[in-house]
């Protein structure tokens, strides 16, 4: 079984969504601090052309609080606010009308809790890419939470029964392969290959948020991208 942690991300870019679709299950890593000025409630879309943040709005976010103690604020005016700016964005992309019905059921699922709140999300994403892959939340295993690093990983394969423990490009670093190894578990790292679309006029802009992918894209063309990655061996950084 190929395992996947990540932290939850807002609408994150694709390669995010092709580690969760290459493995068999998912963790959402929700049991850890929030982190200010990162992906957890935030993401980049293309607004007159250059790439611009979108926020979740929250309650009392604190760099003190683990992310499941978040609360999201579920204000009308706040939902409005920002679908008319995805409209603003977007009205003119050649699938507007799905990535715009996403984004109001995501904005409007009403859950309070940041971490159920981006679960759900993904929940939504995730019906709509055909990925089948089972999502956990980490708050939900009953392990040792004063691990940390490697050894918090492996007693999450090992509750999990996974063989295989997938990780982003950028987390190479983070691993000791030979505590893997002695394990019993494989350790890869996923690659997203290079690749771009049309958007609208100018130049084209990377690594925006998946909602960006969707509004300019088929859903089959979509599940084409989410393929279009290399594994590594963990040997290979080591």
């Amino acid at each position: 079984m190929k395992l996947g942690i990540m932290q939850p991300y807002f609408i994150p870019y694709i390669g995010y969504w092709q580690l969760m679709n290459a493995v068999d299950k998912y963790v959402i890593y929700d049991d850890v601090n929030f982190i200010k000025g990162g992906w957890i409630n935030r993401n980049r879309i293309l607004l007159n052309g250059e790439p611009k943040y979108f926020n979740i709005p929250m309650i009392g976010a604190s760099s003190f609080k683990l992310i499941n103690a978040i609360e999201v604020n579920n204000d009308e005016r706040l939902i409005l606010k920002n679908l008319r700016i995805i409209e603003a964005a977007y009205k003119k992309a050649p699938h507007y009308a799905e990535g715009y019905r996403l984004m109001e059921d995501i904005l409007r699922c009403g859950e309070q809790n940041l971490a159920t709140y981006i679960a759900e999300s993904f929940k939504i994403l995730c019906n709509y890419m055909d990925i089948k892959t089972e999502l956990i939340k980490s708050s939900d295993l009953k392990k040792n939470c004063d691990l940390k690093g490697t050894e918090k990983v492996v007693e999450i394969c090992k509750l999990l029964g996974a063989k295989e423990y997938y990780n982003a490009i950028g987390g190479q670093q983070l691993y000791s392969l030979s505590e893997f190894k002695k394990n019993g578990l494989e350790l890869k790292f996923l690659k997203t290959e290079p690749f771009c679309y049309k958007q609208f006029k100018g130049d084209f802009q990377n690594n925006l948020s998946i909602i960006d992918v969707i509004m300019f894209n088929s859903k089959n063309d979509i599940k084409q991208m989410l393929k279009k990655y290399t594994l590594i061996e963990g040997e290979m950084y080591k």
